[in-house]
């Protein structure tokens, strides 16, 4: 049986963001996913982009709470703007981006919560991506990925 540890994951996420259907706050679209960032994400499809990436990343982590995942899709902010005397440093993603998605996974019975550890992905979220990792499998062309199949 094919897992989502066997196909790319640039490849998993593009299609479990097809699969998903959450819906975009109003908010999202004008809202920076971090402090590092300069503008809004300009993707078309950012939100289930988004959310297609937690899910993996909370299936392959678990239990992962939002101070993780906020780490995880951080960035770096420049230590002065001007002179650039001070090193860079870490900062975190938008945790309100992360949480949002986190209570949409939630409700849609992909995610359920790890009492004092985070959330872990459901039996439904792993079989999401399990199924949509076999359908990758058979539509991606490359031979080294034959043996799996």
């Amino acid at each position: 049986m094919t897992t989502f540890y066997d196909v790319p994951a640039d490849a998993l996420i593009e299609a479990v963001a097809a699969e998903l259907d959450l819906e975009e706050p109003e908010w999202a679209a004008y809202s920076k996913t971090g402090v590092s960032r300069e503008l809004p994400p300009e993707q078309e499809d950012f939100w289930n982009t988004r959310a297609a990436s937690v899910l993996r990343t909370i299936a392959k982590d678990q239990p992962v709470g939002v101070e993780r995942l906020r780490s995880r899709y951080g960035g770096s902010k420049k230590g002065s703007t001007r002179y650039r005397v001070r090193p860079d440093r870490k900062t975190g993603s938008s945790g309100k981006v992360i949480r949002t998605i986190l209570q949409q996974l939630e409700e849609a019975g992909y995610v359920e919560i790890a009492e004092g550890e985070g959330r872990r992905i459901s039996g439904e979220g792993r079989a999401l991506l399990d199924n949509t990792a076999s359908e990758v499998l058979e539509d991606l062309d490359r031979p080294e990925l034959e043996r799996y199949a």
